[in-house]
């Protein structure tokens, strides 16, 4: 079932408007609301930055890296959607560059755009080079915005059941630990987002899942994981004529259910015994990260964990087509509008850290500043943070959010300076999430709830 909600959620259907039109809430605005136009585009940046020289190889959809655009015009206003196959769009100076340079060539708010990586952890090495990845992000924009054509905009949800909690007690040491716990909060649906052109056609789709593409974290090749194959597997259905975003929802406690094709590829890599049975990931990481010597991959490991990438991205790719297919209710006159801000919180350092489990010690540190916003498309409400928030912080923030179709995207628009975003109650746990936060409890769960809802609230006034 999708996510309970607190509250009735406003649906712009006739019964709805009249009723919002007697409270003196009225959504779209006449003279706002416009004929919309839409352009999509994508560019290849597989072979771009890495130190190595070294592309991914390109037999699974998974290994190619693009960044992608989508740019929205109603006659009144424009929007921008950027998708890139990265962990983050970044650093700081990198995203206010290419987000001015975007809102000045389109003549629009820099609060219109939207820009988010999928969070893969397998391209780091894309980012030695920001120059050419900013490069990258300026000209998908202008692909995309000098391929305009009348459209359509939809929304509809499915659910992919491929996610799970990574908040659990290890039950040899008796402390919190990252690992699969079903019983803790996940959310499963797959927002989708659709804009076809008047024959019908998709020109492009934008995907929301709450799920970590951590699969190839230090596999040691490159990878847009699931994330990037289930952008590939939609645009390839359609013969390549459209575009597709992947971003993430609130998964900062959210971790792929199944983890022993990547576990495997580092176990071999840090001389831990592959068994066949499930590896801890945390532990085997640790090995990595710590003094061990990486050893040589194992290719039928690499193989494996490739393969799986790509099947994932294959599930939530399908679900995402099955949505497509039965949206509905399309909308071709649509109202724009958008607003950001700098949420402030009491920050903290730290100071120590024992091991998994266990509190760190702190300081009082500088505040802390996330960057929050929303933006509307008719009906259609995508709430943002530039941080990683847990999985219930985005779950709370679309049951406050008083329109129907909802989704929250994370790490977007540049990189915080808070770590994780836990929700309150999850402090007392010592997950890696909480330990490193820079945030202390108190302020930014609620914080980011109330400021995308009253930002949404706003924009339906």
């Amino acid at each position: 079932m999708r996510r309970g909600h607190a509250k009735r959620k406003i649906s712009l259907n006739a019964l709805s408007l009249l009723m919002l039109t007697l409270l003196g809430l009225t959504i779209i605005d006449a003279a706002q609301a416009g004929s919309l136009t839409v352009g999509a585009a994508k560019v290849d940046i597989s072979s771009t930055g890495y130190a190595d020289g070294k592309p991914p190889a390109r037999n699974y959809a998974h290994e190619y890296v693009y960044i992608r655009a989508i740019v929205l015009d109603n006659g009144e206003t424009k929007a921008v959607l950027v998708g890139a196959d990265l962990a983050g769009v970044r650093p700081e100076d990198m995203y206010q560059e290419a987000a001015a340079t975007v809102a000045r060539e389109l003549g629009m708010p820099v609060a219109n755009i939207i820009m988010s990586p999928s969070h893969t952890h397998s391209t780091y090495p894309v980012l030695e080079n920001s120059e050419q990845v900013l490069a990258a992000i300026v000209r998908a924009v202008r692909l995309a915005a000098a391929d305009m054509q009348p459209a359509s905009v939809g929304f509809g949800e499915g659910e992919v059941f491929l996610n799970a909690n990574r908040d659990v007690i290890d039950y040899e040491t008796g402390r919190w630990t990252q690992d699969t716990n079903l019983d803790y909060p996940s959310d499963k649906t797959l927002a989708v987002m659709a804009f076809y052109d008047k024959r019908g056609a998709p020109i492009a789709g934008y995907l929301n899942y709450a799920m970590h593409p951590v699969n190839g974290f230090l596999s040691g090749f490159i990878s847009s994981d699931f994330a990037g194959a289930a952008s590939r597997h939609v645009e390839q259905a359609f013969g390549d004529s459209m575009i597709t975003i992947f971003t993430q929802g609130a998964s900062g406690d959210q971790n792929p259910l199944h983890l022993r094709t990547g576990s495997n590829v580092m176990a071999v890599a840090s001389g831990t015994e592959v068994t066949g049975f499930e590896l801890t990931r945390e532990t085997v990481e640790g090995r990595l990260r710590g003094d061990v010597e990486r050893r040589p991959n194992d290719p039928a490991a690499d193989e494996a964990l490739k393969r799986w990438m790509d099947a994932q991205g294959q599930v939530v790719g399908e679900e995402a087509i099955r949505v497509m297919t039965n949206m509905g209710r399309l909308s071709d006159n649509v109202r724009i509008g958008a607003n950001q801000m700098i949420l402030t919180c009491p920050g903290r350092d730290l100071v120590e850290r024992v091991d998994r489990g266990y509190p760190g010690t702190y300081v009082d540190g500088d505040d802390v500043n996330i960057r929050v916003g929303f933006l509307g498309i008719n009906e259609i409400g995508l709430a943002w943070t530039n941080a990683e928030n847990y999985s219930l912080i985005g779950q709370q923030a679309m049951a406050e959010i008083p329109l129907a179709k909802t989704m929250v995207v994370t790490k977007s628009n540049g990189r915080p300076n808070s770590g994780y975003v836990p929700t309150d109650d999850a402090y007392g746990r010592n997950t890696f999430q909480v330990v490193r936060s820079r945030l202390k409890p108190g302020c930014a769960h609620a914080g980011i709830v109330k400021s995308v809802t009253d930002m949404a609230y706003d924009y339906i006034n």
